[in-house]
């Protein structure tokens, strides 16, 4: 992975939202499925897709302030993280886009530093057990309630509710949205974070 990185400009694309926190949400996306999709800006995603750099399972898409119902976002800042801080990412979270995008949308929001978002989100991300959804993806009758458990069983704290899940139309596992308080515990997901049921099909796509 690149040791540093030109720092993307982020244009904000919606409205300013100061709102106090009251949950947080960490989001992680299956990288197969996302690679595997059909989507525009393919040199965008080379160096999480293009296999030059290995083969990613679930990356980090962003950790995100809640707010009840809704979310802050945009909180303004003259303050941008560095390239070097941001390919200190890049292993987590591969896309120097994203990464910039993250502090800029959610991150300032949350901290007064991007160094200071971003480590929250390495400790976060070292203190998991990852299941491994290359070997579950090929359990016969796989549900949604499978894949939660495959979660929270190994990590301790952690219970299926806990635990929300995002599919395509088509059934694919897209992502993990992993629901904390306030005070940073885990907490039961709400209904808008949750996902389908624990009875639902779920397909696992493995790059092959």
């Amino acid at each position: 992975m690149p040791r540093a990185v030109v720092a993307p400009v982020v244009p904000r694309d919606g409205p300013v939202r100061r709102l106090p926190i009251t949950g947080y949400i960490m989001a992680l996306s299956w990288s197969p499925e996302f690679c595997h999709a059909p989507r525009t800006g393919a040199r965008g995603r080379a160096l999480q897709c293009s296999g030059r750099n290995g083969r990613f399972g679930l990356v980090v898409h962003g950790f995100w302030p809640e707010s009840g119902r809704t979310w802050p976002q945009w909180c303004p800042t003259d303050i941008r993280p560095t390239g070097l801080e941001i390919a200190r990412q890049l292993c987590l979270s591969p896309s120097a886009a994203m990464v910039a995008r993250q502090w800029a949308k959610h991150g300032a929001c949350m901290t007064r530093r991007p160094e200071t978002y971003y480590k929250v989100v390495r400790i976060l991300w070292n203190s998991y057990r990852l299941p491994d959804l290359d070997r579950l993806s090929r359990q016969d009758g796989l549900t949604v309630g499978d894949v939660r458990r495959a979660f929270a069983d190994p990590n301790g704290g952690w219970e299926p509710n806990m635990v929300g899940i995002r599919t395509s139309k088509s059934g694919w596992l897209e992502e993990l949205q992993l629901c904390y308080d306030r005070h940073f515990r885990p907490e039961p997901c709400d209904s808008r974070r949750f996902g389908p049921p624990d009875t639902e099909p779920i397909k696992i796509w493995r790059g092959l």
